[in-house]
């Protein structure tokens, strides 16, 4: 079972104006979308680096 924003919200306690309530549902469904794709996700297929140039960003 899925939890709308509304449940959510009121589940808090919060009041959502009628006319906010679409936005913000089709905002927590995408949420809930990611959400799911980066808990099936392969991790090692995510590979990041950072690199540190000492004094600035700039290239000489």
């Amino acid at each position: 079972m899925t939890v709308s924003i509304r449940e959510k919200l009121e589940g808090k306690g919060l009041t959502v104006n009628s006319e906010h309530l679409p936005l913000l549902q089709a905002r927590w469904d995408a949420i809930q979308d990611l959400k799911a794709r980066i808990d099936s996700a392969n991790l090692d297929d995510a590979d990041i680096s950072l690199v540190n140039i000492p004094g600035g960003d700039h290239i000489e």
